[in-house]
């Protein structure tokens, strides 16, 4: 048995004025009488339990009301943590040391009865794409210590390039982890993908971009991953399960819901259009571009070759 484990029966003896000693511990898990000792001396020093012992019962107790171990009743604590830990794995860091540290870690730190809290959690991610642990921990170093990475980077037509960054920001979207920095070859902020990096080295070089760089605001300015400056925005309207279903999602910070005798319409700020017209194509008939017109036609291009494939 571990010694979180001892700590917490320890903590319930003495929450109901049983008097626990040295000895009982010894008793209950089958450790040394050093053992037991060095654990009350843990309760006592390290996580500051008022304690003191009673010659007469021969045991402890708590001489204040009220005192509460870490984790001991909080559930939604444990689930937090148990959700990271899980989204971390679905997220394609499970292989990283750190995560699966912490999923030892919390096992040994949580009150045994909210262990079965994070088995009882499940996430699930669709088009997760694994990434090599060692180039995302360069990038999180470069990232958190302002150091210049050079890298190697693949695009998305198979065309290989080197760069130098500056890291900015890390995101997770929809199973994917994209790296916003500069780019000392283009001169300019870009989004890089960061599955498509094959090698990345982290160069003695430190960097400083200013605070007042909009970062953050650059990342929320408009729908989906590809950003940069809003060009319209985009109005569709989403009829029947599709418009109960839209009703209570979250697209965008800037979105607005608004409700018809159709459905609903949902207007988004968008830069770039290629996400926008997947997910509308998502919805099938349930979704209808209303404006812009170029929106409009290009969602029905689109649709009108995927119908030529199967005519054929």
């Amino acid at each position: 048995m571990g010694l979180l484990e001892r700590i917490y029966h320890f903590h319930e003896e003495l929450t109901h004025n049983r008097y626990p000693n040295a000895t009982s511990l010894v008793h209950q898990f089958e450790v040394s009488l050093a053992t037991a000792r060095r654990d009350i001396s843990y309760l006592r020093d390290r996580l500051l339990a008022p304690i003191a012992f009673d010659q007469l019962k021969n045991g402890f107790y708590y001489t204040e009301e009220g005192f509460g171990l870490p984790f001991e009743k909080s559930p939604k604590i444990v689930f937090l943590l148990g959700m990271l830990s899980k989204m971390a794995d679905e997220a394609g860091l499970g292989s990283l040391p750190e995560v699966q540290a912490l999923e030892r870690r919390l096992g040994e730190l949580v009150f045994p009865e909210y262990s079965r809290l994070i088995e009882a959690i499940h996430c699930e991610w669709v088009e997760v794409e694994a990434i090599d642990p060692v180039i995302f921990e360069t990038i999180i170093e470069a990232t958190v210590k302002k150091r210049v990475l050079s890298v190697d980077y693949r695009s998305s037509k198979g065309r290989q390039s080197q760069r130098e960054l500056e890291p900015l920001r890390l995101i997770s979207y929809q199973g994917r982890w994209y790296l916003l920095a500069y780019c000392r070859l283009r001169l300019d902020i870009r989004l890089f993908h960061i599955a498509r990096i094959t090698s990345a080295l982290l160069l003695r070089e430190s960097f400083k971009r200013s605070s007042d760089d909009n970062f953050d605001g650059y990342l929320n300015s408009a729908f989906g991953i590809f950003k940069g400056e809003v060009v319209y925005t985009a109005t569709i309207l989403f009829i029947s399960t599709a418009a109960e279903l839209v009703r209570y999602q979250r697209w965008h910070r800037d979105q607005v819901i608004e409700e018809t005798d159709e459905g609903v319409l949902l207007h988004l700020p968008v830069s770039d259009d290629r996400e926008i017209i997947m997910k509308t194509l998502q919805y099938g008939a349930m979704a209808k571009v209303i404006a812009p017109e170029e929106l409009k036609q290009r969602v029905q291009n689109e649709a009108e070759g995927v119908t030529a494939l199967y005519r054929k």
